[in-house]
C-alpha cells in the first residue's frame, strides 16, 4: 500500500478531468463567479515551473473594445491559416475556432519580461520558461474541467500585434488568448477529432525504449 497515494475516489476525479478535458469553442453568457476564477488562478500559479521562475503572467481582457480588437485579430490569422492550408482551407474555414466574443472571461497568457534573469535550468533549453507558462495553462485547465467550466486555447494571433495592443513590454511574449466559461455541454471527443480533422495517435507509436523508434514493450 502505497502511503502517498490518493483516495480511489481522489484518482478517479483526477483522471477523469484529465480525459474529459476539452479545447471549447462555444460557451453560454452566464457570468463565471468571481471565487471561482480566483480559484482557476490559483490553480495556475501553482504550477510548476523551471528554476521555480513562475515566468506566467495573465491579463484579463474587461474591456469591449478591446475584446474587439483581438478578436479581430485572430480572423485575420484565422484566414492567412486558411490560405495557407492549400487544399484544406475550405475544410478548415467551416471549423469554428475560437469563442472570443462569446465566452465570459477572456485572459491573454503570457511571459514575462526579463527573463534572461533565470539560468537555472534554462542555459541549454531556454524554452523551458514556455514550457513553465503551458503547466500554468493546463493546471487552469484541468482545474476548469472540475469546476463545471469549459477552456478554449486560442493561439492563432500574430504576438507582436497582441503585445503592442496590450501595451506589453519589449522582452515579454503572448502565449495564448484563453476563453473561460460556462458550456452547455462538453464535446464527446475533441471537437477536431469530432470534425475528422485529425485521429488521436496510437500511444504505441510514440513510445520508444533507449533509441528514437525503437519499441517499447
Amino acid at each position: 500500500m502505497n502511503k502517498n497515494r490518493f483516495s480511489d475516489v481522489e484518482c478517479t476525479a483526477i483522471y477523469r478531468a484529465i480525459y474529459e478535458r476539452r479545447d471549447m469553442r462555444h460557451f453560454l453568457s452566464d457570468p463565471v463567479a468571481p471565487e471561482i476564477l480566483t480559484r482557476l488562478l490559483d490553480a495556475a500559479h501553482h504550477a510548476p515551473s523551471v528554476g521555480f521562475m513562475q515566468p506566467w503572467r495573465f491579463i484579463r481582457i474587461s474591456c469591449p473594445d478591446l475584446r474587439k480588437a483581438i478578436h479581430g485579430l485572430v480572423e485575420q490569422e484565422r484566414l492567412s491559416t486558411a490560405q495557407a492550408l492549400n487544399e484544406r482551407e475550405d475544410e478548415f474555414m467551416k471549423l469554428k475556432v475560437e469563442g472570443i466574443m462569446e465566452c465570459p472571461v477572456v485572459l491573454v497568457a503570457a511571459l514575462c519580461e526579463q527573463r534572461d534573469q533565470y539560468v537555472f535550468g534554462r542555459r541549454t533549453l531556454p524554452e523551458m520558461d514556455l514550457a513553465s507558462l503551458a503547466c500554468a495553462i493546463q493546471n487552469m485547465w484541468l482545474a476548469a474541467r472540475a469546476e463545471g467550466l469549459g477552456l478554449g486555447w486560442v493561439s492563432m494571433f500574430e504576438p507582436e500585434a497582441l503585445k503592442k495592443l496590450l501595451n506589453m513590454p519589449e522582452d515579454s511574449r503572448p502565449f495564448a488568448i484563453l476563453c473561460l466559461g460556462h458550456v452547455e455541454q462538453f464535446y464527446e471527443k475533441p471537437m477536431l477529432e469530432q470534425q475528422h480533422w485529425e485521429e488521436r495517435k496510437n500511444i504505441n507509436t510514440l513510445l520508444f525504449e533507449n533509441t528514437w523508434n525503437t519499441p517499447c514493450p
